[in-house]
């Protein structure tokens, strides 16, 4: 069994696809669907079990039939949301949940790829793979770097694979179900169907209007790594999960238009409860990952929010 854990949420949803395209017909999604909009995400994906995340591990520790027949675990489930400031729910969802499936892991030789984020690096200019440039604005961020900081205790040389990917901001289809926390071009490509206009942040921390950067990346991209990972089990380690290129939010938007071949940008104010605690450059250093040996090549914003327009508004 391939076991996908978050697997009915954006990225995860993705990844059982691309197993599934694959060749993989074990792929099992974990989640927890309260939210049952997220059915949507996995209803046309002929994936072999459904399995609720506390089921999940009461599972782990009590079948061992089952838990010997798991070939790997991409541990996609976390709260995402970055505006989120109950530290204790954070905690125990983003941190404690991966513990328990780590400690699994490493007890029974199970490669385990988990999902970190950019948002480890918060305030930092600087995004390679080293403690020295480590200060998350949030608890989010917080969360997944408290993580990181015990993988690199409890498996610094792990007898089998442990892999964590800090993913920058990923876009692509399937991520409807997230509201505000969808992608800009999930949003500017709904304000142009509906107002003929995208809405950008007027300039911030000494950025011009919408010239902002982040590291944007298509999730079909970010699926294609996680099984690069999974075809080299002697690879692991944290690694960097991005373009390398970042691009303008203005470069979103002017995609997005360029598509429906209508549209104009407006600047509105930027938000008094972002200030101090928003990421206004985000690039990945690639370097650690092209070390790996990993190829994977990210395609451009332009290319990208083409081929995700495609799908999610076809013509």
């Amino acid at each position: 069994m391939h076991i996908v854990t978050g697997g009915a949420g954006f990225i995860g949803s993705n990844l059982a696809r691309a197993l599934v395209d694959h060749g993989h017909d074990d792929v099992v999604v974990v989640d927890d669907l309260e939210d049952g909009h997220k059915f949507a995400n996995i209803s046309d994906l002929a994936i072999a079990d459904y399995i609720d995340k506390d089921d999940f591990l009461h599972r782990l520790a009590s079948d061992e039939p089952f838990a010997r027949g798991i070939a790997a675990i991409f541990h996609q489930g976390a709260c995402s949301e970055t505006t989120e400031w109950n530290g204790r729910y954070m905690m125990k969802n983003n941190y404690s949940y991966s513990q328990s499936l780590l400690h699994h892991c490493l007890e029974h030789g199970t490669p385990y790829i988990y999902a970190s984020s950019a948002a480890v690096y918060g305030g930092s200019q600087t995004f390679v793979e080293d403690p020295l440039f480590e200060n998350p604005l949030n608890v989010y961020g917080y969360s997944k770097l408290q993580f990181d900081r015990y993988v690199r205790r409890v498996a610094a040389k792990p007898d089998s694979q442990v892999v964590g990917l800090r993913y920058f901001n990923i876009y692509g289809p399937r991520e409807q179900h997230k509201g505000s926390m969808a992608s800009v071009a999930f949003h500017f490509n709904n304000q142009v169907l509906e107002d003929g206009e995208a809405r950008l942040f007027e300039g911030n921390d000494g950025y011009k209007d919408g010239e902002q950067l982040r590291d944007f990346v298509y999730v079909d991209d970010v699926c294609d790594v996680n099984l690069w990972f999974l075809d080299h089990p002697d690879i692991s380690g944290i690694f960097n999960a991005g373009t390398g290129k970042a691009q303008t939010f203005n470069d979103v938007a002017n995609a997005v238009i360029k598509w429906h071949e209508k549209g104009k940008v407006r600047y509105i104010p930027f938000p008094d409860h972002l200030k101090g605690a928003y990421q206004s450059f985000t690039q990945a250093d690639l370097t650690q990952l092209r070390e790996s040996g990993c190829d994977v090549e990210f395609r451009p914003v332009e290319d990208g929010v083409k081929h995700y327009l495609d799908q999610l508004c076809p013509r």
